[in-house]
């Protein structure tokens, strides 16, 4: 398949959930994608719409033969032959159903690869089959990447190999509002798409500082698993001093990545906080910069509580169009945690009135 064809098809993690639900008591899915795109995140997917199945996962990168099956002592006794048992990782002891994640199989010793090939095609261990309504899918990264992520033919004959469409910047600001991520993140990777680029995307690796590319070695880079990460620092840096944090984010997304970030981290001085916005809306400070303001809308939509929408929405009118428009379109976005207590708040409701030519085609 071509790079063109592969992005046409590529796809989003919901909609491989949805396939790997589909046939993935039947035919092993491999999905394949970018580094830190989120590919672990799908057994818990999966979980939410298979609460009846347990969640096993295996990280097949720290896995040896002995992790998968090891001979049964009493078979050799008992029938005077070695009989296989699968280790307990693996989950085929367990009663019931199980979503059975492979994850990073391309990293996987030549070994561990040869003993899944059974329990991918067969779903069986030795003489240990899985529950026939038992979902298995695995993951890798490509193997452009350079990292180790190889599959022989016959491997990946046996699975459904699908693309992972890598990560939209917008997207991933959406998550973000619905997972408690800094704002001031927030903010940097919106006024930095590039971010979330491929290294696929550039000829030359100094074209993007910020991410990996196989032609140049960096320590830390920048991936929707390190901003994460990231946002982790930045929730504690309440007294920690600028060195100490600007070492933390440059170990976890890279030296550029870190100085840039930092940048922003200051503005978060320019923000007025929550209990001022809720005590005096119509005189509580707003931001100067275009990027703090951004920063402020994105703190609201993470936070709102029903206690101050209303001394909220007496603030919004204050702030700049585009900013009002952010959080028109953060309201309605599809997977908005709060959007039904927003949208049925009455000031929200003769706001958005209104103001429903701010509604845009666009993302957050």
């Amino acid at each position: 398949m071509t790079n063109q064809a592969q992005a046409m098809y590529a796809l989003n993690l919901d909609q491989c959930v949805d396939l790997i639900k589909a046939v993935g008591s039947k035919r092993t899915v491999l999905a394949q994608g970018d580094m830190g795109n989120g590919k672990s995140s799908m057994i818990h997917m999966l979980g939410d719409l298979l609460p009846e199945h347990r969640k096993v996962y295996f990280d097949a990168t720290t896995k040896d033969l002995g992790d998968i099956m090891i001979p049964s002592m009493q078979s050799i006794e008992r029938d005077g032959c070695v009989r296989m048992i699968p280790h307990e990782e693996l989950g085929l002891h367990l009663d019931g159903p199980i979503i059975l994640m492979l994850d990073e199989i391309g990293k996987a010793n030549p070994a561990v690869k040869n003993a899944m090939l059974r329990l991918i095609l067969e779903r069986k261990i030795g003489s240990y089959s899985l529950h026939p309504d038992s979902v298995v899918f695995a993951t890798t990264n490509k193997g452009s990447e350079g990292v180790g992520d190889m599959l022989p033919p016959h491997a990946r004959n046996r699975m459904t190999v699908v693309q992972i469409k890598k990560t939209d910047h917008m997207d991933w600001i959406e998550w973000g509002i619905n997972n408690d991520v800094d704002h001031s993140l927030l903010g940097w990777v919106k006024d930095n798409p590039h971010l979330m680029a491929s290294f696929e995307d550039v000829k030359d690796p100094d074209e993007n500082p910020y991410i990996f590319h196989p032609k140049q070695q960096r320590a830390a880079f920048v991936t929707p698993r390190s901003l994460e990460a990231a946002s982790d620092v930045l929730k504690v840096r309440v007294g920690m001093d600028d060195i100490t944090l600007t070492a933390a984010l440059m170990g976890t997304i890279g030296d550029r990545g870190a100085m840039d970030l930092m940048a922003f981290v200051s503005l978060s001085d320019q923000l007025p906080s929550l209990q001022s916005i809720k005590d005096d809306p119509a005189n509580a400070k707003v931001p100067s910069s275009a990027a703090a303001v951004c920063m402020v809308v994105y703190r609201t939509l993470a936070s709102m509580d029903k206690d101050w929408l209303n001394a909220w929405m007496d603030y919004l009118p204050r702030l700049d169009t585009e900013a009002q428009a952010m959080f028109a379109n953060g309201v309605r976005a599809p997977k908005y945690s709060k959007q039904s207590m927003v949208m049925t708040n009455k000031k929200f409701t003769q706001w958005a009135m209104q103001n429903n030519h701010l509604y845009t085609a666009d993302k957050v």
